[in-house]
């Protein structure tokens, strides 16, 4: 209650500096900036001179200056890769003047379309007080990378898969990995998309931009991120276009993608998405063999034999534009299904042969959004979506498989007695999740706004295992409701600084069991006893951030917060798979500082440099990690999620990019983190501190890489064969440096299981037609076949070729305002 009533006073403040703070009266210029064939630019920087004063395009191109006494002006308009234009004018007292600019573009060919994450992120986006990365997935559309290995070049991130195309995933930024990081596409929480919708089978072309928030998290995102959020945003812009694409590599991997949409000029709007990925990801592994007679290890390189992977998914949304009762109105939903089969367990040592997973994604979902909803300056945004598709778990062969793809009968005698690889199971599900979202933005005036956020969510798994229908486990209710609300204010006190303050406030109820198995000496038979648990968790955190322009070219950034992140489903509850659920996890807190500069030059119009570092600090309770126990039936170790007390994290990242004209480029990222246990003493199951002293006090997270970087350079050829055409070479290179894979101080310095040094080594050559129209992209990853490790030490995939094609073509469209 005490930080509520310091917030509510600090609104109360800025009200009352509100009242001197009204825009004085004067002129106006105003206008939009366009390109002839893309339509609106976001982003563009426009100057007036002499006042020196500058303004970013938003969605729309649009930008304004007010409060402008008369006089002659200049507007300058320049962005990376245009050609820069400008204009002077004369404005009179209390003019409001209208001027336009259409930009063109150098060399035939935006650098932004080609260049590896270079030079394209947006300034509107980090004109934000947040530590934020605004990646313009649109120069890399012809590549063949998901969204995850997008991230994976990003300071301070890592995309961690346990294979190849589909595997399973975990993302780590600045130390907090896997559900403290919360992913939204457009906004709206990915929560509930199921198997069939990861972020490792998303290709990259589904995106326009990727929002990377490094520690605090807009209040207008919701959720309930502890160490930070990315944001999927797709393409919004009226009119239409096609983006079409297919790819083929190595081991037999396909993937396409269809990405369309229609504006008439009723405003009548039609978007569709649509993508498959298959692959039978039988990349080369370096394994132990087991003999089957003498239970040898035989150390080998072999094929992965039981790994095939595909899903296919759609995105359809139809709608409105442009009217009376709504700027936008989209009806439609995600729909899709995957099969994945199942080839490793949590460790290489566990090979399975026959296991495999499937899901199917039925999402019917609305998307609202009403500017100047009964008064000016309140925009109202709704999404709400609901997911009834099912997952399936199947385990039913009772064999012992090795590397080299031969099995054994678990009961040589009995082959055909019924049994798993792991567990018996043929498990269905229904998760029975839904989110819905509402946010209000009320713009007081030009340097004043609020908004509030809330955000519901729903979870009721229900299941059956085909193979023991009686099973008094899976009858067990597996229930959570969330909401979280969120109130928050921004400033903008100047064009040099603003800031913005929030609070939240964490409810989340859970329905869960435990049970206790005891054999009857007198019946014979196990008993069960069942205890339905209730729980609930009400908490608010709070934070701010700020951001101030030393200089136009100099930007400093500051935020604090005191976040709660509340334990994910398949973290109380597991995923039937690799990972068991712990219904005892307590949510997590913690306090999270980032401190950052940006600085970002061009010298002569030819030469660019952009660096950007931050400092993070993180000092988190009961923090949620992933550890292995034993768990299988032949010994093998699964997931599971469990609390420690107190983990604090102090690193850094840094990511330098340079460009010579429309020529070469160079980008180069690095982070440290230094996350550490900092428990002394031994917590108890039920949360309270023990007088034990914790023997790993003191030690580095295990299985969790603390230095990495990335480094990659371009090479661009314009008019090659034809004038409008274009080359570009790419290069790329990542690092990763030695970890433990569990508590430094346990084990002796021979027997510590650790993850060597990592360096893989990509190139990429893309040769562009009329202007992007037509793209042929030809690629090698890990060129030196490197071995590669990921989560507890699972290989990576060998050195594979891959070959794209894909056009597009846009017009634009402007729809008729009723």
């Amino acid at each position: 209650m005490q930080i509520k009533k310091i917030f509510l006073t600090g609104i109360l403040c800025a009200l009352l500096f509100h009242t001197y703070a009204l825009p004085q009266k004067g002129g106006t210029i105003h206008g939009k900036v366009v390109h002839s064939i893309n339509g609106a630019l976001s982003g563009v920087t426009v100057r007036l001179l002499p006042l020196q004063r500058t303004a970013v395009t938003d969605d729309q191109g649009r930008f304004s200056f007010s409060a402008l006494p008369a006089g002659e002006y200049t507007v300058v308009v320049q962005a990376l890769s245009y050609l820069k234009s400008q204009r002077t004018l004369s404005l009179a007292i209390d003019q409001q003047l209208a001027i336009n600019f259409s930009l063109d573009e150098e060399g035939g060919r935006e650098m932004q379309e080609v260049s590896v994450l270079g030079l394209s992120k947006s300034q509107q986006v980090n004109k934000q007080p947040y530590a934020v990365v605004s990646i313009d997935a649109k120069a890399l559309s012809n590549t063949t990378m998901d969204i995850g290995q997008v991230l994976n070049r990003v300071s301070g991130a890592r995309v961690r898969e346990s294979g190849g195309v589909g595997s399973d995933f975990r993302f780590s930024l600045n130390g907090f990995s896997g559900k403290q990081i919360k992913f939204f596409l457009d906004g709206v929480p990915m929560d509930n998309f199921g198997s069939s919708f990861q972020l490792n089978n998303i290709p990259v072309n589904f995106a326009d931009r990727i929002e990377v928030y490094k520690g605090v998290v807009p209040v207008w995102l919701g959720g309930d991120a502890l160490g930070g959020a990315v944001n999927i945003v797709t393409n919004s812009n009226p009119g239409t276009y096609i983006d079409a694409s297919y790819s083929f590599g190595s081991f037999n991997t396909h993937k396409s993608a269809v990405n369309a949409g229609y504006t008439a000029p009723s405003g009548f709007t039609v978007q569709l998405n649509a993508f498959q990925n298959y692959s039978d990801n039988d990349y080369w592994v370096n394994v132990d063999v087991v003999d089957h007679e003498t239970g040898l290890n035989n150390p080998a390189r072999v094929r992965r034999f039981h790994d095939r992977y595909h899903n296919e998914t759609v995105v359809l949304k139809a709608g409105f534009r442009g009217k009376k009762f709504a700027d936008l109105l989209l009806l439609g939903g995600t729909f899709g299904k995957n099969r994945a089969d199942i080839q490793t367990g949590n460790r290489m040592y566990d090979v399975y042969g026959s296991r495999w997973r499937s899901g199917n994604l039925l999402q019917p979902a609305i998307q609202y959004t009403k500017r100047n909803l009964f008064t000016k300056g309140l925009d109202l945004r709704l999404n709400g979506n609901f997911n009834f598709g099912e997952e399936r778990s199947v385990d039913t062969a009772y064999k012992r498989y090795t590397w080299d793809g031969t099995f054994v009968f678990k009961d040589p005698a009995n082959p055909d007695r019924p049994g798993g690889e792991s567990s018996y199971t043929d498990y269905k599900f229904r998760n029975n999740n839904g989110v819905a979202n509402a946010a209000l933005n009320y713009q007081l005036n030009e340097k004043h706004s609020f908004s509030l956020n809330e955000l519901f969510s729903t979870f009721n798994r229900k299941g059956k295992n085909r193979l023991d229908p009686d099973n008094i486990f899976d009858r067990q209710p597996k229930i959570t409701r969330k909401h979280i609300t969120g109130l928050g204010y921004r400033a903008e006190f100047s064009e040099k600084f603003n800031a913005t303050a929030f609070i939240k406030h964490y409810y989340q109820q859970n329905v869960s069991y435990d049970a206790t198995s005891e054999f009857n000496r007198e019946t014979g038979q196990m008993e069960h006893e069942i205890h339905i648990r209730k729980g609930n968790f009400s908490k608010s955190g709070y934070g701010f951030a700020g951001t101030y322009f030393l200089w136009p070219e100099l930007q400093l950034k500051g935020s604090y917060e005191r976040a709660y992140r509340l334990p994910e489903n398949t973290e109380l509850f597991g995923d039937m798979v690799n990972e068991r659920g712990n219904s005892n996890l307590r949510p997590e807190s913690s306090q999270n500082v980032n401190l950052g500069a940006t600085y970002q030059q061009t010298f002569n119009q030819d030469h660019f440099v952009s660096l950007q570092a931050s400092f993070v600090y993180r000092n988190a309770k009961d923090y949620i990690r992933s550890l292995l126990i034993p768990g299988g039936t032949n010994g093998e170790y699964i997931q599971m999620s469990t609390n420690e007390s107190n983990v604090k994290n102090r690193g850094v990242d840094a990511e330098l990019r340079y460009a010579y004209r429309d020529r070469f480029s160079i980008n180069t990222s690095f982070t440290y983190q230094n996350l550490r246990n900092d428990t002394e003493f031994e917590t108890l199951p039920s949360g309270e501190r023990s007088k034990i002293p914790s023997v790993v006090y003191g030690d580095r997270i295990p299985n969790t890489p603390y230095l990495f970087g990335n480094a990659s350079s371009s090479l661009y050829f314009n008019n090659v064969f034809q004038k409008g055409n274009r080359l570009s070479i790419t290069y790329n290179l990542m690092y990763v440096n030695r970890f433990y894979l569990f508590w430094p101080s346990q084990g002796s310095k021979n027997t510590k299981l650790d993850i060597p040094v990592q360096w893989a080594h990509d190139a990429s050559m893309v040769y562009t037609v009329k202007g992007g129209k037509y793209n042929v992209a030809v690629e090698c990853l890990n060129l030196t076949d490197a071995i590669l490790y990921d989560n507890f030490k699972l290989q990576k995939p060998s050195r594979s070729f891959n070959l794209k094609l894909r056009y597009y073509f846009s017009t634009t469209a402007k729809p008729a305002q009723s």
